[in-house]
């Protein structure tokens, strides 16, 4: 087990906002001071979803808009790592469709919501990317009731696996695997055998998704034990599962990932003042547990990333 420990910071996603927390940056300027904060805090990579302030923060895939934040943060720190999300497309309306041509307009709405998650990888060539696995339902739910609050299904084929990894390859930007549950695993296995992907391998657990797998240390050392050799793997979690989560990541030797993407707040219950705050706590953890928070290049060398 290396002794060092990737920290990445996921910034901002596609469902929390300033009014959950208003340190959510939108604007390139506030992804920039917050990727500095979280460097300076020992995070060696940044994930990141831009976000349209125009458009009340949503997410966006033009690659204009995100261009912008990711020269804003390059600008600021030229060392860290960027990682571009491929998990945001265009906006499809949503039926009723005239029945004859219902098969074949959602077919095409999928393909054009599948060209506008990658172009922004295609045209800025970042170091590494997201690339998820399966498909799933991806919603919002009150967690106390149960009540549907936005109700989604996420759209991820295995030709999209397929052409959405090779591309990243061919471009020399390594893909990180999301796995919402081992099925994804099982799915990137099988377009594994295809041969284009580049060891080392690199694997995101991603746990709490309404949708995904809840967070249990039981299925998190399954996950780990069913990784193919030569991998690395990270974990984040949504709310309260992310501090137990990446405490057992960084226990069983692999790297953790933190920010307001994912969980707004620090573990005292606090609304973190940025995810540079819970960059300090991933350092503490790592620390008590006797491992050293890795450079940008360091986490390169163990990604197997060639710096640009």
């Amino acid at each position: 087990m290396s002794t060092k420990v990737i920290i990445a910071a996921a910034m901002a996603g596609s469902a929390t906002f300033k009014a959950n927390n208003p340190a959510v940056p939108y604007s390139p300027q506030e992804f920039a001071d917050e990727a500095e904060k979280c460097f300076k805090a020992g995070a060696a990579m940044l994930h990141i979803h831009a976000r349209d302030e125009a458009m009340g923060g949503l997410h966006t895939s033009v690659v204009e808009k995100v261009k912008a934040v990711y020269d804003a943060i390059k600008k600021r720190v030229p060392d860290i790592i960027i990682q571009v999300t491929s998990s945001v497309g265009s906006p499809c309306p949503v039926g009723p469709f005239p029945e004859s041509d219902c098969v074949n307009l959602i077919n095409q709405l999928i393909k054009l919501n599948m060209e506008a998650r990658i172009r922004s990888i295609k045209a800025l060539k970042p170091e590494s990317a997201s690339l998820n696995t399966n498909t799933m339902n991806f919603s919002v739910l009150d967690r106390k009731t149960g009540q549907i609050v936005i109700d989604n299904v996420f759209v991820n084929s295995f030709g999209m696996l397929q052409d959405f990894g090779k591309a990243m390859e061919e471009i020399g930007c390594r893909p990180e695997a999301e796995l919402y549950d081992i099925g994804g695993l099982d799915n990137w296995l099988l377009i594994a055998k295809q041969g284009f992907f580049k060891k080392p391998y690199n694997f995101n657990f991603v746990w709490g998704v309404a949708g995904g797998q809840k967070f249990r240390p039981d299925a998190f050392t399954a996950m780990v034990h069913a990784l193919p050799p030569d991998s690395n793997f990270t974990t984040c979690a949504v709310g309260t599962e992310q501090y137990p989560a990446i405490m057992q990541s960084c226990l069983m030797g692999g790297h953790m990932r933190v920010g307001l993407e994912d969980n707004t707040r620090l573990p005292n219950g606090d609304l973190a003042k940025g995810s540079y705050e819970q960059v300090e706590v991933a350092v503490k953890i790592a620390s008590c547990l006797g491992r050293e928070p890795a450079t940008p290049d360091e986490a390169r060398a163990i990604l197997g990333i060639k710096k640009r």
